[in-house]
């Protein structure tokens, strides 16, 4: 299941959806359109729409995330880990939540703040069981690459590519990645 970043279109991942429906994967979009500012209202409707999924097609999920899809997909793992078999992310903020990334403004510093410390305290009392691999760029851009160096989940991977965020779902270091991950 891919899933956007924040307010772009789930055609954004159509690329890396394609690529990894060549790659024998049933990949498809999340199907519930574009996150805005109302990520936890989000994450409420997708569990129960991905638990359907898995019963559907009789096995866990992988999930691969884009920024803030990357967020929804870690915070469907960490609520359901029986529903995910892996977590894919690129460019994801998993920590501070949106403090250190491009749209920290638009939130405000108090929206940030207590967002950051819920994250926090889901990873302290919670952490993620699955494994995730986290794709992060230096030269990301939107997102402190810093931010996304998890240092909670028990099972996680970072791997460093060289695109800027926007260029992430159309990296081909991206996509290799994907395919070896996801092969397991």
């Amino acid at each position: 299941v891919t899933i956007p970043g924040w307010r772009a279109p789930e055609q954004s991942l159509a690329p890396i959806t394609g690529f990894l429906r060549q790659r024998g994967h049933d990949a498809r979009t999340w199907g519930l359109g574009v996150i805005g500012n109302d990520v936890e209202s989000m994450r409420d409707r997708f569990v129960p729409d991905l638990e359907r999924r898995v019963e559907r097609a009789g096995r866990p999920a992988n999930l691969v995330g884009w920024s803030l899809g990357g967020v929804m997909a870690r915070e469907a793992a960490r609520e359901r880990p029986d529903l995910v078999h892996r977590v894919l992310t690129f460019g994801t903020p998993a920590i501070g939540g949106p403090t250190y990334t491009a749209g920290a403004g638009r939130l405000g510093e108090a929206e940030c703040r207590r967002i950051a410390a819920l994250q926090q305290q889901l990873d302290e009392q919670q952490p993620i069981t699955v494994p995730i691999t986290a794709i992060f760029s230096r030269r990301d851009g939107v997102v402190d690459w810093r931010a996304c160096m998890d240092r909670y989940s028990l099972a996680v991977e970072h791997v460093e590519v060289g695109s800027s965020h926007v260029g992430l779902g159309i990296d081909p270091d991206v996509w290799s990645i994907a395919a070896r991950v996801l092969a397991v």
